[in-house]
């Protein structure tokens, strides 16, 4: 029997176009694509006569990037403005006396209210959303930019928007059905 893996019929890898965004209560069809997260680790160099020893600091994540279709309904771009409002953010016209709205501003909590306090990302396999290979959750997600694409009279295109996403931490689960409850991987 031969242990070479494309002899194995049930070896079947991870597939980039497997997935589902699970992201401010979007619908999958405008998920175009999704960075997964990352994470780097930070050190510390001690110097001792010829030598550095390194040693290992604080474990940072690398934002995120969104791409979605802006549809004409549901209105990606009009969800999007709604939950930089919702965080906070006040157009200059309502700084009026007496007006609170006006002199509101965009606060932590406000953010990770209006955008949902995660974000999920599941790969899938082969039988389907019924079949999660992997999933990430990131937690206390925060928009950093949105960018709304350009118009262009010579391409036929669909429009996208790209969002830019920080997080304060990501966890892979445990797989399973999407149905069930999200757990951590144990470990």
């Amino acid at each position: 029997m031969s242990n070479n893996f494309w002899s194995q019929s049930r070896l079947e890898p991870k597939r980039k176009f497997r997935w589902l965004l699970h992201f401010a209560n979007a619908p999958q069809f405008i998920a175009k694509s999704v960075t997964k997260p990352g994470f780097s680790v930070g050190n510390s160099a001690h110097a001792f006569l010829q030598h550095t020893f390194n040693f290992p600091g604080r474990v940072t994540w690398t934002d995120i990037n969104i791409t979605l279709v802006d549809p004409i309904t549901p209105d990606s771009c009009q969800s999007l403005y709604n939950i930089i409002r919702e965080a906070g953010y006040a157009l200059p016209t309502e700084f009026t006396p007496g007006n609170p709205r006006g002199a509101a501003t965009v606060s932590k909590e406000k953010m990770v209210n209006s955008l949902g306090p995660m974000i999920r990302i599941d790969q899938i396999g082969t039988e389907g959303s019924d079949e999660v290979v992997e999933s990430w959750l990131l937690r206390n997600p925060l928009i950093t930019s949105v960018n709304f694409d350009s118009l262009d009279y010579s391409s036929d295109e669909l429009l996208n928007i790209t969002i830019g996403i920080k997080y304060d931490w990501a966890e892979l689960g445990e797989t399973s059905t999407p149905a069930t409850l999200w757990q951590p991987r144990a470990g």
